[in-house]
């Protein structure tokens, strides 16, 4: 008892810690345009900064104060959700029941349909404070920038107060709009130690990635143009063409500029969901962007917004590496309404919550184009199989249902994946009552729910929720889909666990169609894995949270002293901390070059040493699979065909002809707790909130799963 109590209070110092700092950088946020931070403050930190191993120029003082903070959260995120995992203990369930009702209140809906889609108050909350931080940061910008100017000096300098008050405001627009940039990687850092640590997820942050987006364009492009208007004024249109050795790089900034107007312009939902691969291609050019934007300003003032792209550049080298492996597909089974279903071959050590999502890329289709979809399987049900369901979409799903439904066509199909990513909790088990909403093929993520339910009712014996799902369809063929409910799981439908309930509704046809010879409407199609294939796992194993901390403490601590060493005996004896001598371009090339060689050097250092600890156990593995089956998990496939459905038509309802009375239904559930869960079109997840968010009760608490991106 004592030895729990205590991990319990290493926890709660942790997230203390953790807070505590964050708050202080938040401070530092609010000061910086303040003369108490620029006359006070830098000049008690400079000192302690500006040595010869780390120059004015080279940002030491700005590492300290805004670098390093977050990436000691970052790292002490990690820590913590790695005792976490260990424990087995999910971030939600330490609450009480008072303070689990306060949260629901502030997650409850406020807007539902508008520019931002559905808003809850606390993101409204911090919308309105973070657009606070901006005005804030402007004005007293603006203040300072102001009173500074004498009339008397413009004029000697053959300008008017006007023209260099509106040099200052545009230089400032440039000084807010960093503050966004330095929030903009975070939503899409996948791995992340940061966004679990309040709740979310990266798929669920993708809007929040966007709004932050348009914000830092909106700025950017203000200060470009105003620029061009201040140099048009002042007869100085040839500064549009200057690259300054020493200061600031004019024509860098324009071209990370003309890059970032290239993402920007396609990323607007009509264009991106129009032009989905337009958009996906020009999306990278946030390389480009990011490069000419350091050029542009130079590394010193790039460090505020660094820490983002630190923990980004970590993810996207995992990421690369872990996509570099090919993975172990056992089978596939196709329904008629060009739906698909992929079974992958997994290590039992992977766990993953339900709703996570991971990447697809199929070489033989596309080299370039990832997908992500809902993983459907349950990491605790089955604990070597991991299934996604691909449903009809774009030109990519159908070219996939193609190629496996010609006879013959396929022995092996070759797929690297990215993830699982998801949720650090279960916190839908808290609820008396689930109504899981569904459209379409959205009704896929719901399957990992009703496993994880079952897991937890019939392994665990704990109580879980009844659940109620209505899944709406345009056609009766996609009334297949819930076949993939609960696959191989013949015993478990013959005396089911959970109080399941399906309300199905068809709304294109409104008579059942006539019945066919075809009793089972699934094919399936199985693979015969390569030698080089592996299971699916994490690439820092088991232990990834206490690896991703070593990687991004050890990869810093790398960065700081060899900045240091090509500092102190390379530059210094040039530049003599004068500024004046070394270029400014080229020191920003240097610290971006040592950036990415020190993640590249301690992650593959990690990552090989985890790999050899894992290719005994997973040759084992496939060695074992191939000497049972001469045709690749015959087991596998005969579960499924053999499958009592019974008791799963009983337990499902089809309406034919009309769409679910959404408000009557919810209405009529009963619990003191009800979790609303909507995954579908854009209308289908306004409707469930406008319902929840109507006061119609107070045991409503609403969550939507979308992955549109």
């Amino acid at each position: 008892m004592d030895f729990i109590a205590m991990k319990k209070m290493f926890r709660i110092a942790i997230k203390f810690l953790i807070l505590v700092v964050f708050l202080g950088s938040i401070m530092l946020w609010i000061m910086m345009p303040t003369s108490i931070y620029s006359n006070i403050w830098t000049r008690n930190i400079q000192p302690m900064t500006n040595s010869t191993y780390l120059g004015e120029r080279a940002g030491g003082g700005i590492l300290l104060i805004y670098t390093f903070p977050i990436l000691f959260i970052a790292a002490l995120g990690c820590v913590y959700l790695h005792l976490e995992k260990k424990c087995g203990i999910t971030i939600c369930s330490e609450s009480t029941a008072e303070e689990k009702k306060a949260v629901s209140l502030w997650k409850r809906p406020i807007f539902v349909k508008g520019p931002l889609g559905i808003v809850f108050w606390t993101e409204l909350a911090f919308i309105v404070m973070f657009i606070a931080l901006l005005v804030w940061s402007f004005a007293a910008f603006l203040k300072i920038g102001f009173s500074q100017i004498v009339p008397q000096l413009a004029a000697e300098s053959g300008e008017q107060v006007w023209q260099v008050n509106l040099e200052i405001a545009a230089l400032r627009l440039g000084n807010v709009g960093n503050i966004c940039l330095a929030l903009l990687f975070f939503p899409v850092t996948r791995g992340s130690s940061v966004l679990p640590l309040v709740g979310l997820t990266s798929e669920a942050s993708i809007k929040y990635h966007i709004w932050i987006g348009h914000i830092t364009m909106t700025l950017f492009t203000a200060h470009g143009v105003l620029y061009i208007i201040y140099w048009i004024a002042t007869n100085q249109l040839s500064e549009t063409l200057e690259w300054d050795k020493i200061w600031i790089s004019n024509v860098a900034g324009e071209l990370s500029l003309l890059f970032g107007l290239g993402m920007w312009v396609t990323s607007f939902a009509r264009i991106r969901r129009r032009m989905f691969e337009l958009f996906f291609y020009t999306h990278n050019l946030y390389t480009l962007f990011f490069i000419f934007f350091v050029l542009h300003c130079g590394i010193s003032f790039s460090f505020y917004a660094m820490p983002g792209l630190y923990l980004f550049l970590i993810d996207r080298y995992l990421r690369f590496l872990q996509s570099r492996q090919k993975v172990c597909v056992l089978s596939s089974h196709l329904l008629p309404c060009e739906t698909l279903e992929l079974n992958f071959s997994k290590n039992t050590g992977l766990e993953y919550s339900p709703t996570s999502i991971i990447f697809i890329n199929v070489p033989s289709i596309s080299k370039l184009q990832w997908h992500p979809y809902t993983i459907t399987s349950s990491s605790n049900l089955e604990p070597e199989k991991l299934s996604v369901v691909i449903g009809r979409g774009g030109s990519w799903s159908q070219k996939l249902y193609q190629m496996l439904s010609t006879p013959s066509s396929v022995e092996r199909l070759e797929v690297a994946v990215e993830g699982p990513y998801g949720p650090a909790s279960t916190h839908f088990l808290r609820h008396d009552s689930l109504v899981l909403v569904s459209g379409g093929t959205g009704v896929t993520p719901f399957f990992s729910i009703i496993r994880e339910v079952i897991f937890q009712s019939t392994t665990l014996g704990t109580k879980t929720p009844q659940i109620l799902l209505i899944c709406v369809f345009r056609n009766s063929a996609d009334l297949t889909m819930l076949d993939f409910i609960l696959p191989g799981y013949g015993s478990l439908i013959d005396s089911f666990p959970v109080k399941l309930q399906i309300e199905a509704y068809v709304t294109r046809e409104k008579h059942p169609p006539m019945s066919t010879d075809d009793k089972n409407p699934i094919r399936t199609v199985s693979f015969k894995p390569s030698v080089g294939d592996m299971p699916i796992s994490e690439i820092l194993g088991p232990n990834s949270w206490l690896w991703l901390g070593v990687i991004i403490s050890c990869s810093f601590v790398v960065f700081l002293v060899m900045l240091g060493i090509i500092t102190r005996f390379y530059i210094y004896p040039i530049d003599h901390n004068t500024n004046m001598i070394y270029p400014s371009y080229s020191r920003a090339v240097i610290s971006m070059l040592l950036i990415c060689g020190c993640i590249t050097l301690i992650a593959s250092a990690v990552v090989v040493m985890i790999k050899k600890q894992n290719a005994i156990q997973a040759g084992k593995k496939t060695q074992d699979i191939d000497a049972s089956s001469p045709t690749g998990f015959y087991s596998t496939d005969r579960e499924l065909e053999s499958l009592p459905k019974q008791s799963l038509i009983q337990a499902t309802n089809v309406h034919y002809g009309s769409r679910p009375d959404l408000k009557m239904i919810i209405s009529k559930c009963e619990g003191s707790s009800i979790g609303v869960l909507v995954s579908g079109p854009r209308k289908l997840r306004h409707d469930v909130a406008t319902i929840c968010s109507s006061g119609l009760a107070d045991n409503l608490h609403f969550e939507t799963i979308s992955f549109s991106w």
